[in-house]
């Protein structure tokens, strides 16, 4: 599993999409990625529905999000 935590570069003002898109690229075969973000990632979770993700986005503790992406079976 690979864990992106973008909260600490959303609250300086950054974005983070770079750094996903770099774990998406390095996910192993049948790996999930888990985004943690202070929201729900909808603009995200559209990109990598687009890529063949499918996503699980569950509030928790103090507002954030996380999101756990897998890729869809293609069986």
């Amino acid at each position: 599993m690979a864990v992106v935590d973008a909260r600490a570069v959303i609250a300086e003002g950054g974005e983070p999409f770079d750094m996903i898109m770099a774990a998406v690229a390095g996910l192993e075969s049948g790996e999930e990625l888990v985004v943690l973000a202070p929201f729900e990632p909808v603009p995200l979770e559209g990109v990598l529905a687009s890529e063949g993700f499918e996503y699980e986005a569950i509030a928790i503790d103090g507002g954030d999000w996380r999101t756990i992406f897998r890729r869809r079976d293609e069986g």
